[in-house]
């Protein structure tokens, strides 16, 4: 049995970020994840916004965390080849109480360290999104969110922590704790290790994990968000992201590029029992087509192209739920929302500085540089249009999937990577092999073929 000074349990945004800063320092760190691949839960279907943290409830834990892990996931991304496109926000009203929001909301973000919201009239907003539906009567401009690829940043998270020592379990599902006098005893479906320091980032399991350290202080109810992606072709009608004026019910409908190209519209928020349960439904579909339709009624005339739904981890509370139990030494890090993407890394640095007092986190000298990721972004240059790449490489030049053009040679590179993929729908989130049009239609029987060693 392997003995861990931390293990980290769960391989989202945020259990893949604080993996790869304690495994930065001296530390012996082990990211124990319950599937068969990272990024599987929630972090892999969520509206892929990096967020300013203007809307969040000024003096919380969250807003803080939003802001600084915006600037900190910005620069990361840079560094990487994390695709993002800066197409800033726009919050429309329209209705006259909601255009009297407007300025208590860009003072809520001025309270949030966020001054560069402006209060625009409905002229502005039509000039910004001329496709908008009839009755606008003003907006507030965000021009700091920008659309991210939350795969890709997964991936680089815990690339980074393999490549910096740190043990990857995949498959490792925690079943039973066994705390002792100097470490804790994790018993998986895969076998058993053992922790100095347990760190607790299961997200959507973080109450079960919790209660398996003998705690009942909250329950994650499982929120289903269902989307839907229109095609390409409508990517002109939606330049920004247009989001709602929030009410009391929550933050409700937007229309947002993506950063493959594509529109979306959603999420709703569905609170379910089954934490599985990221099939979409026909009533929420109908829902979104609704305030679709009263949103952006020209989108509406676009093809979907594609459904999904993803699950949130809601604790019934307005902040995150991070603590340190050093008697345990256990570290709990739950009730993470979709701002999880944005925050993950400065999520990360708050457990650092918790764990300061218990563990040597100091970091090690001439630590490996940051991957490079491949680039899934539809706005920067891919393989199939670099003549260089494919002169080179001609497998660059060999395309696979044509909705997407992913090339032979993305395919070949995402099969030899660092954490290679378990199985087709990961090696979709590495490529955007089957993410277009025909959803694997066409190309799927050559990727599946690809990916188990078929002929070249």
């Amino acid at each position: 049995m392997s003995t861990y000074d931390v293990a980290v349990v769960g391989g989202g945004i945020v259990g893949s970020a604080i993996a790869r800063l304690l495994g930065g320092t001296a530390l012996s760190v082990a990211l124990v994840e319950a599937r068969d691949d990272v990024g599987e839960g929630t972090s892999k279907a969520n509206t892929a916004i990096l967020h300013t943290g203007f809307d969040a409830r000024p003096g919380t834990l969250e807003s803080r965390l939003v802001a600084r892990g915006h600037d900190l996931l910005g620069r990361y991304a840079e560094a990487t080849g994390i695709p993002v496109e800066r197409t800033g926000a726009l919050l429309v009203a329209w209705t006259p109480e909601q255009l009297d929001a407007l300025p208590g909301l860009r003072a809520k973000a001025e309270r949030n360290g966020y001054t560069a919201c402006q209060i625009v009239d409905a002229t502005e907003v039509y000039r910004r999104v001329p496709a908008l539906g009839a009755g606008a009567l003003g907006g507030l401009t965000v021009p700091g969110e920008s659309i991210i690829c939350t795969w890709t940043t997964n991936l680089a998270l815990a690339i980074d922590a393999v490549n910096r020592g740190v043990r990857l379990l995949r498959g490792h599902r925690v079943t039973a704790v066994h705390p002792g006098p100097d470490t804790t005893r994790l018993v998986t479906t895969a076998g058993e290790l053992s922790a100095r320091w347990v760190v607790n980032a299961a997200g959507l399991g973080s109450d079960v994990l919790d209660a398996l350290f003998g705690h009942d202080r909250f329950t994650v109810t499982p929120r289903r968000g269902e989307l839907l992606v229109f095609d390409k072709l409508a990517r002109p009608l939606a330049p920004c992201i247009v989001l709602p004026v929030p009410s009391s019910a929550g933050k409700g409908v937007l229309v947002s590029p993506t950063i493959y190209g594509n529109v979306m519209v959603g999420p709703t928020a569905e609170d379910l029992t089954d934490r599985a349960a990221t099939g979409t439904s026909e009533a929420g579909l109908e829902f979104l087509r609704e305030k679709g339709a009263e949103l952006m009624p020209r989108l509406m005339a676009e093809e979907v192209t594609a459904t999904y739904a993803g699950l949130r981890a809601s604790i019934g509370r307005d902040d995150y739920l991070i603590d340190l139990d050093a008697g345990q030494r256990y570290v709990l890090v739950g009730g993470i929302r979709s701002t999880g993407l944005t925050a993950g890394m400065a999520i990360a640095e708050h457990v650092a500085d918790l764990l300061k007092g218990h563990l040597d986190i100091t970091g090690r000298a001439a630590l490996p540089a940051p991957p490079r990721m491949p680039n899934l972004g539809e706005a920067f240059p891919r393989p199939y249009q670099d003549a260089a790449a494919i002169a080179a490489d001609p497998e660059y030049g060999r395309v696979v999937c044509f909705c997407e053009r992913v090339t032979k040679g993305e395919i070949r590179d995402a099969l030899a990577s660092v954490i290679p993929p378990a199985g087709v729908e990961g090696l979709r989130r590495r490529t955007r092999a089957m993410n277009g049009r025909c959803q694997g239609f066409y190309c799927g029987a050559r990727v599946r073929e690809i990916f188990e060693g078929g002929a070249g």
